[in-house]
């Protein structure tokens, strides 16, 4: 069903939604990773407007990455006028890989992702760690467990991908970084589509029951049912169950 969306109410409800989590949970502000992306660079804009610029702090995380990763996420700081650090995660990339016997851009790229996640805790004194996923990449399980899945608040947890481009324009965020190729860059070249085999409007059609290819509603399924892990609590033996049952 075709509506109209209020986008700016939208993202006024989203920060105050911001503030009154972070007040609540009786803390300063926000600590976020920015990659340069979309998803990053709207989940800090709304956290700014939230909880004001100086409660909001980036943090640039090159680990073996692109200089122009580093270059994106420190110009959408700027643009934000947030405060943010570069910290260069690369040789604790390669102090963790050394002995590694799956040495597989997959497994390597999960090792970013979760090194970046413990670095932004680091600095999570006073604040609560900031999530940058989107529905999109929830639904299908596009996110590595305990790295970019693991935070203290989501705010476009809700938001499929195409919805996070239009509010990025209500929040005035430069044309460059909303035209730019979904990446998480992890490796030379990686985009999110193209990893994942199918595009962002696929799985928005997929979940909204519109017009998908059977093969790309083939992929969307498979991706469900190996992640459904990821959505789901960590399961545990129900010992004390046991011992009534038994006893």
């Amino acid at each position: 069903m075709n509506r109209t969306i209020d986008y700016r109410g939208l993202a006024d409800s989203i920060e105050e939604w911001i503030n009154k989590t972070v007040s609540e949970a009786s803390v300063s502000g926000v600590v976020v990773g920015l990659s340069g992306g979309l998803d990053s660079a709207v989940s800090a804009a709304l956290c700014a407007g939230a909880l004001g610029t100086e409660d909001v702090l980036g943090l640039i995380m090159p680990c073996a990455s692109m200089q122009s990763d580093t270059d994106d996420g420190i110009k959408i700081a700027e643009h934000l006028g947030v405060r943010h650090r570069t910290i260069d995660l690369t040789p604790v990339l390669q102090a963790f890989t050394g002995d590694l016997d799956d040495t597989s851009v997959l497994n390597i790229a999960n090792i970013k992702s979760r090194l970046r996640m413990a670095m932004l805790y680091a600095h999570s004194t006073g604040r609560l760690v900031l999530g940058t996923s989107n529905y999109s990449e929830i639904l299908v399980g596009y996110w590595t467990k305990w790295g970019d899945g693991a935070a203290d608040l989501l705010p476009i947890a809700g938001l499929y991908k195409d919805e996070v481009r239009e509010l990025a324009v209500v929040l005035g965020l430069p044309r460059w970084v909303i035209d730019r190729v979904p990446s998480a860059g992890l490796w030379q070249g990686q985009s999110d589509e193209q990893e994942m085999g199918v595009s962002y409007l696929d799985i928005r059609a997929y979940f909204d029951g519109g017009n998908i290819s059977e093969s790309a509603a083939a992929s969307i399924q498979k991706m469900v049912k190996s992640t459904e892990h990821k959505r789901n609590p960590i399961v545990y033996f129900n010992a004390r169950k046991w011992m009534e049952d038994n006893g």
